[in-house]
């Protein structure tokens, strides 16, 4: 026998496999059924009540999903072979009870049991994100996981206008903009979100403004008002990434902490006069678990150090670097592709046009991410630029 041949043969001495029918009925009783074909697999449909994980995100995403390891997990590929690869692995993560679909979703449809359907996409969606469904890993089950994604956005400034723009081209279904400010006519060196005509109005509302006459098939909801301890939880509902494009340390640590507390990646940009960096805090991320904000600035400093806004400046095409960047890291966050920057903070030098990474480990001791550190609640910060 071959060397695979053998590994399959011990997978399946270790590995318990039912049939699909037997995991519909776990699944009635309490089980999760973990579907994790590629997204360009799942056109045919997915078994009824699955959730998918692709099998290269499995054990970064699969505690998440289901934080309890006593929970019974059913695992289907489409002809049952990945997912004897994809328990073992669940089993080495401390998920007790693992089970393989055999024969997989082939299987599944052979037996006549019910399949749940992908939304399909409109002609007008086939026309705008025809780039997209050519791409591999992204396709039309991306495009769909796109479409259904709510982003919250913090900011619609330097670094929330690019990345506000790209994710509405994209087709990122549900953007959230929240900011508090006025357009003023010294913002339009790089918030290109607003206009002259919109100087004095509401940034929230300038930027639903433009973003649906970029794409009116996406759904934008702009909120002018001040995120606080009381609104911060709110405001993320539903959210599957959170970008903060501010520029004060006041909102970064709210922001920070309530995404720890929710469990909810942060794509967080920072930017002064000629560098930017980029990176995620996601403490609970599955598989590779991240700093958070704090973890790298456990305080912030005194606000009579902290430099103003508008005496740093900034090169105004820089927030299109940074924001961009983070675009693109919300993106691959909602299709589970790639490797997301957590871990890793991402450092742009625009005069010596470099990037450079640097390495982030957790805090052990950290007030708001260490294991085992009971939420003091949320705490108010003197406001102080960033």
């Amino acid at each position: 026998m071959s060397a695979r041949q053998d590994r399959i043969a011990a997978l399946r001495a270790e590995i318990v496999e039912i049939s699909p029918r037997q995991a519909l009925e776990l699944v009635g009783q309490g089980a999760v059924l973990i579907d994790v074909r590629e997204l360009e697999e799942l056109a045919a449909g997915t078994p009824r009540g699955a959730v998918h994980i692709s099998r290269g995100f499995l054990e970064l995403r699969i505690e998440q999903q289901v934080p309890d390891a006593a929970t019974t997990l059913i695992v289907s590929c489409q002809s049952g072979m990945r997912s004897l690869f994809a328990a073992d692995g669940l089993k080495r993560l401390g998920y007790r009870d693992v089970r393989s679909v055999a024969g997989g979703f082939a299987r599944w449809q052979a037996d006549g049991l019910p399949v749940d359907l992908p939304r399909g996409l409109s002609a007008l969606d086939r026309e705008r994100y025809g780039r997209h469904l050519v791409v591999p890993g992204v396709g039309e089950a991306g495009q769909r996981k796109l479409l259904d994604a709510q982003v919250l956005l913090v900011g619609a400034g330097g670094l929330g206008s690019p990345a506000a723009l790209y994710l509405a081209a994209a087709g990122v279904g549900r953007l959230r903009v929240v900011d508090f400010d006025v357009v003023d006519r010294s913002n339009l060196q790089r918030q290109i979100l607003h206009a002259d005509d919109r100087i004095g109005q509401g940034k929230a509302d300038s930027a639903r403004r433009t973003l649906l006459a970029l794409n009116p098939g996406i759904a934008v909801e702009a909120l002018r008002v001040r995120l606080d301890a009381s609104n911060v939880e709110q405001l993320m509902d539903g959210c599957a990434v959170v970008l903060d494009g501010t520029d004060n340390f006041a909102t970064r640590y709210l922001v920070n902490d309530a995404c720890v507390q929710l469990g909810i990646p942060n794509v967080h940009g920072a930017i002064h006069r000629f560098e930017g960096q980029v990176s995620t805090f996601w403490p609970k991320a599955p598989g590779k678990r991240g700093p958070c904000y704090r973890c790298l600035f456990p305080s912030p400093p005194p606000p009579e150090l902290a430099p103003n806004c508008a005496e740093a400046g900034v090169l105004g095409v820089l927030p299109g670097v940074i924001g961009t960047l983070q675009a693109v890291e919300t993106i691959k966050l909602i299709l589970g592709l790639g490797e997301p920057l957590v871990g890793r903070l991402l450092v742009y030098d625009a005069l010596a046009a470099r990037f450079w990474e640097l390495e982030q480990e957790r805090d052990p001791d950290c007030v708001m991410c260490a294991d085992g550190r009971s939420f003091a609640g949320y705490q108010e910060i003197a406001p102080s630029c960033g």
